[in-house]
């Protein structure tokens, strides 16, 4: 098997595009860290990953608690030596993960205060941890996951929306100057319909279908490795040309 000597942290690792770039790491030889609160998931996706044996850690952290990023750093740090690469992918719909169905004004702000928190906050939150390590090492990647959301606006989930608008933006740009001295880059990778969920199936493209899941993980890999190496501060829009649909 192949073995590269780099590290790569993924929130959200227990599922969706998360779960599959870290499998797709492992395949590829690096040590791969995945991050979630959902410890059932995290042991499945470990057993999956078996046969790369003591390559694949998992640790169990909430990304809206800060001590908890510091923790998987160290944890990280402690087993590997280094975090070459981080991907930020934990996050979603408040309104969904809350079983909300009213509009913005009937729902209760404390599930908009969960979304900011999820969405932005987390994602800064472990920007920051594990930054840190990045500078002592003078490389490292920050790969940031936005949503077409982010530039169309939704209708109920505003802080969603919010959320990975000021990832595809403010965040992403900021972070990639302050990084730049150190050697570290930072991108958004922002998708328009995924097939993560059934219901993304049935989102307008225009060519006509989502994403394949794999679509993104390898263009999330692309931009994340030397052969991206001059792409910097940027948001790349992968949505089947759903955007200029609705914005002509």
């Amino acid at each position: 098997m192949k073995t590269v000597n780099k590290t790569v942290m993924l929130t959200g690792g227990a599922s969706g595009i998360a779960r599959l770039a870290g499998e797709c790491y492992a395949r590829e030889g690096y040590n791969v860290v995945l991050v979630d609160i959902n410890e059932e998931g995290l042991a499945l996706v470990k057993e999956g990953l078996a046969e790369h044996g003591d390559r694949v850690l998992t640790v169990r952290a909430d990304v809206t608690c800060y001590d908890d990023a510091v923790a998987a750093r160290d944890r990280a740090v402690e087993v590997f030596g280094t975090i070459d690469i981080l991907i930020c992918c934990a996050g979603g719909s408040e309104m969904r993960i809350c079983n909300q169905k009213g509009q913005f004004w009937e729902t209760p702000i404390e599930v908009y205060d969960f979304g900011i928190d999820l969405n932005l906050k987390g994602a800064i939150y472990f920007d920051h941890a594990v930054m840190s390590q990045m500078v002592k090492q003078k490389s490292g990647v920050i790969i940031h996951l936005g949503s077409i959301a982010g530039a169309d606006g939704g209708v109920r989930d505003i802080a969603y929306s919010a959320s990975k608008s000021a990832l595809m933006t403010g965040v992403t740009k900021s972070i990639a100057l302050a990084g730049a001295p150190h050697n570290i880059r930072c991108v958004c990778v922002a998708p328009g319909p995924v097939l993560t969920r059934d219901a993304m199936a049935n989102m307008k493209t225009l060519i006509g279908r989502a994403a394949y899941v794999q679509e993104i993980v390898d263009l999330i890999m692309y931009v994340a490795s030397d052969k991206g190496s001059f792409i910097n501060g940027s948001c790349i829009l992968a949505d089947g040309g759903r955007h200029i649909m609705f914005n002509k």
